[in-house]
């Protein structure tokens, strides 16, 4: 529980005497993001391999 707080006061100051430069790179973070999200989020549709193939060809 201490430490916690203890972070928490930390964050708090680091956000209040750093806010300005947080916002200063915020459009550099969201440009981060696309490609952070193209890396993760397309593990789901069964990878980049086989396009244009009909199921029929694989059985």
């Amino acid at each position: 529980m201490p430490l916690g707080l203890f972070l928490a006061f930390v964050v708090y100051l680091l956000w209040a005497e750093h806010r300005v430069h947080f916002i200063q790179f915020l459009p550099f973070l969201i440009l981060l993001a696309c490609p952070l999200m193209h890396l993760f989020l397309h593990g789901g549709h069964g990878g980049h391999g086989g396009h244009g193939k009909d199921e029929e060809d694989d059985k």
